[in-house]
C-alpha cells in the first residue's frame, strides 16, 4: 500500500499560538504531540503539524496554503477570524485589486484567503490548496508516491489530488528561488511498512537523507525535506 498524506509540518518558534491559530480557522481540534501539535485533517483534507523549532526561514517558504471562501462576506469572516487569532496582513507585491487577501499566522507562515468563485478551488473545502514552488518534475513525483490523480499538468505547472476529492496540492513551476538551508515546510507521510515504502520511495527518484527516531527523512526531486514514519 503506498504512503499517505498525513500532515504538512510546519517548524515553528511557539507551537501553541500556531496550531491555536489553525484550529480556531479550519473549526479543526488540536492534538498534543511529543514535540509539538497536530490540527489533524480527514479522508479529504490534510493535517497540519506544528514542531518547535529554532530553525529561523532562510529565503522565501516554498509552501503556503489557500483558504477558500464561500461568498464576499465569508471571506471576509475568514479574514476577521485569522486576525482576531493572532494573524496579519502580508504584502508579497499582490496588486491593490486583487481578489484575494495575503495574511501570515503567528508563526510567520503565509496563507492566502481566496475569493469566491475560484472554479479551481470549487468542492475543495475549507482548505484548498497546499501550494508550493517546485518544478513539474516533483509534481509527477508526488503523484506516484500518493497515488493521487493529475489534475493539472500545463506550462510547467502541476497539482495533484486524492481519488476522494479535498485538498489539492500545487507545484508552481520554475524559475525556483534557489533553495538555501532547511525548509521550515514538508510534507509528512506515513505507511504500514516503513522499510517497503522506503524502498519505493527511492526508486521513483526520492533521497534518503537520514534516519529519525520514528522513521526516516527523504528529499524529493527538487531537494525538498519530507518525512516518512509508520503508521
Amino acid at each position: 500500500m503506498v504512503s499517505s498524506l498525513e500532515a504538512v509540518t510546519f517548524d515553528v518558534a511557539d507551537v501553541s499560538p500556531v496550531a491555536a491559530f489553525w484550529a480556531g480557522l479550519l473549526g479543526r481540534e488540536v492534538v498534543a504531540e511529543p514535540h509539538g501539535a497536530l490540527v489533524p485533517g480527514d479522508e479529504t483534507q490534510v493535517g497540519l503539524r506544528f514542531i518547535g523549532s529554532a530553525v529561523p526561514q532562510i529565503g522565501s517558504p516554498r509552501l503556503h496554503l489557500h483558504l477558500t471562501s464561500a461568498s464576499l462576506e465569508d471571506q471576509q469572516r475568514t479574514v476577521d477570524t485569522a486576525l482576531r487569532l493572532g494573524g496579519r496582513h502580508l504584502d508579497v507585491g499582490q496588486p491593490p485589486d486583487a481578489g484575494y487577501v495575503v495574511l501570515a499566522d503567528p508563526g510567520d507562515n503565509h496563507l492566502c484567503v481566496i475569493d469566491p468563485g475560484n472554479a479551481f478551488l470549487a468542492d475543495t473545502g475549507r482548505l484548498g490548496e497546499v501550494t508550493c514552488d517546485g518544478t513539474r518534475e516533483v509534481g509527477l513525483f508526488w503523484r506516484d508516491v500518493l497515488d493521487w490523480r493529475l489534475v493539472w499538468d500545463q506550462d510547467e505547472e502541476t497539482s495533484i489530488q486524492s481519488p476522494q476529492g479535498g485538498t489539492k496540492v500545487s507545484w508552481g513551476g520554475p524559475p525556483l528561488e534557489p533553495k538555501r538551508g532547511r525548509n521550515r515546510q514538508r510534507l509528512d507521510l506515513v505507511a504500514a511498512d516503513v522499510s517497503r515504502e522506503l524502498e519505493r520511495l527511492l526508486s521513483l527518484g526520492a533521497t534518503h537523507l537520514r534516519d529519525t527516531a520514528d522513521g526516516v527523512e527523504l528529499a524529493d526531486p527538487d531537494g525538498n525535506e519530507f518525512g516518512l514514519r509508520a503508521g
